[in-house]
């Protein structure tokens, strides 16, 4: 089974996914939110996910913000239109900042596709911590 991750942003949804073994994680396609319950139904349909992790914004203290906060409102109406999926929130603290590092943005392609390596590296972080438990 593999798991997806997603970047949940208010212009932009990032998305990552797994191999079947859970050891690596790699982008795969940034999405406008009108379109992610669409695009999730596919990607159900014709990939075997099990557990979709998304990034949860907690402020560098740890707390929550107006955006965490929205985040875990659209986490819970998403888990109510995919109940068999496990769905987690995930610490995406410094995601995006990692992501950068990992490839520069110099161009609107670069900024968009940014979402989805985003997504990889809170996808990589949530794989790293489940293969130790």
């Amino acid at each position: 089974m593999k798991t997806l991750a997603l970047d949940l942003g208010d212009a932009w949804i990032g998305t990552a996914i797994s191999d079947e073994l859970g050891i690596t994680a790699r982008p795969l396609q940034t999405v406008k939110p009108p379109h992610l319950v669409d695009f999730l139904q596919n990607l159900i349909e014709n990939e075997p996910i099990s557990t979709i992790v998304v990034g949860y914004p907690k402020t560098m203290r740890g707390t929550e913000s107006e955006q965490t906060k929205k985040i875990v409102v659209q986490k819970e109406k998403l888990q109510e239109k995919f109940p068999e999926i496990k769905w987690i929130l995930w610490d995406e603290r410094l995601s995006s900042k990692q992501a950068s590092n990992i490839k520069k943005t110099k161009s609107k392609e670069d900024k968009i596709a940014s979402h989805s390596i985003a997504a990889a590296v809170i996808l990589t972080n949530y794989l790293l911590f489940a293969s130790q438990q």
